[in-house]
């Protein structure tokens, strides 16, 4: 999922960004109104998290003229705390609207129900329950480890988009991991034998790619 953060506080967008990379999601990052736009037009964007007052362009701007041109979810963060203030950012077409400050971790979950990564994903046959960090087949316990369960998380976050082995290896082994590409084809491989063959695609020189039309 491509996920647009902007804030016009440099430590809060660090913290989102934090927040919001570990559980899986791609992140853009802008600190006004009309870099928020221009990673918009830009990028193919599933949900945007828009401070109200920004430089340039407002949150509210911004929301108004993402959602005149496209379905992308809008939640906008706001230190403004009347009904009046709550009532003008749904107007604007805001999906959801959180006063600060708040946890983090409140944010993070209202972004997952919005854009329905609920805690246990069906896939066909296939459990994953990504609360308690297992994968059933059929209800079966497949024991994932916990690379195979990262990866399977990953991909379930980017569900429909190709993933990289540069970008699965920074999120789910850690930016500062040195090792080979191929230890991702491997761990890809025992994954498979898992949870059967028809869930990852590989995209020859590109990456692999979750498709449950498979």
């Amino acid at each position: 999922m491509n996920l647009l953060l902007a804030d016009d506080e440099p430590l809060m967008l660090q913290i989102l960004n934090a927040y919001f990379t570990k559980e899986g999601f791609r992140t853009h990052l802008a600190e006004d109104g009309e870099a928020a736009l221009d990673h918009f037009y830009n990028h193919k964007i599933d949900m945007a998290v828009l401070d109200w007052m920004m430089p340039k362009r407002s949150g509210i701007e911004v929301c108004q003229e993402i959602k005149r041109n496209s379905r992308t979810k809008v939640m906008l963060l706001t230190a403004k705390g009347d009904a009046d203030d709550e009532f003008a950012a749904l107007k604007s077409g805001a999906d959801d609207y959180l006063r600060k400050p708040f946890d983090p971790r409140i944010l993070l979950l209202r972004v997952q129900k919005l854009l329905q990564l609920e805690a246990r994903v069906l896939l066909g046959e296939l459990t994953v329950d990504l609360d308690a960090r297992k994968i059933y087949r059929a209800g079966k316990d497949v024991s994932a480890t916990h690379k195979e369960f990262e990866l399977m998380r990953y991909l379930i976050v980017n569900r429909g988009q190709i993933v990289s082995r540069k970008t699965l290896l920074d999120h789910v082994w850690g930016f500062d991991y040195f090792g080979e590409e191929r230890t991702v084809d491997t761990h890809i491989r025992r994954l498979r034998e898992k949870i059967g063959d028809r869930w990852i695609r590989t995209y020859r020189g590109m990456g692999y790619c979750l498709e449950e039309s498979q």
